[in-house]
């Protein structure tokens, strides 16, 4: 694998940890929403990571002569939760039914913060790795010189 193919591949983990991110953000702030557009409360969304071929834009002659290709990460699709609601009885509540229960996303901020810790943490470790590739690129043009 060249130098410029691992910042490919750790560009890609840094593209996907970030949807990540957005997903859990997103889950944290509707954790309360009952209501939706499409009905019912909102739905726990997750992303669902998969290997894929990665290509440095730099070194794509050299990787199509060679077939030398490198596997990054991305997000292969987002899912919503299919478990059922929680319900709570707050019946002045303008979403309650007939029996004084409100249906709520089936969110856990205290999952989720520890979801989106573990995300930007793999955001790091890519930056990192970028950084430790850059320093290597930078230490073989001082030895060339």
């Amino acid at each position: 694998m060249s130098l410029l193919s691992a910042i490919s591949v750790s560009a890609s983990g840094m593209a996907a940890q970030r949807v990540r991110a957005e997903l859990l953000v997103e889950n944290m702030a509707n954790a309360e929403t009952t209501r939706t557009p499409e009905g019912g409360p909102y739905r726990r969304k997750d992303a669902v990571f998969a290997s894929e071929p990665q290509g440095s834009p730099f070194a794509a002659v050299f990787q199509t002569e060679m077939a030398a290709y490198s596997t990054g990460v991305g997000v292969a699709e987002v899912v919503e939760d299919t478990r059922e609601p929680v319900r709570r009885y707050l019946p002045g509540h303008p979403d309650a039914d007939a029996d004084g229960y409100v249906a709520f996303p089936n969110v856990s901020p205290a999952e989720d913060m520890v979801d989106l810790m573990a995300a930007s943490r793999g955001y790091q470790v890519n930056v990192a790795a970028i950084s430790a590739v850059k320093d290597m690129i930078q230490r073989s043009i001082d030895l060339l010189r």
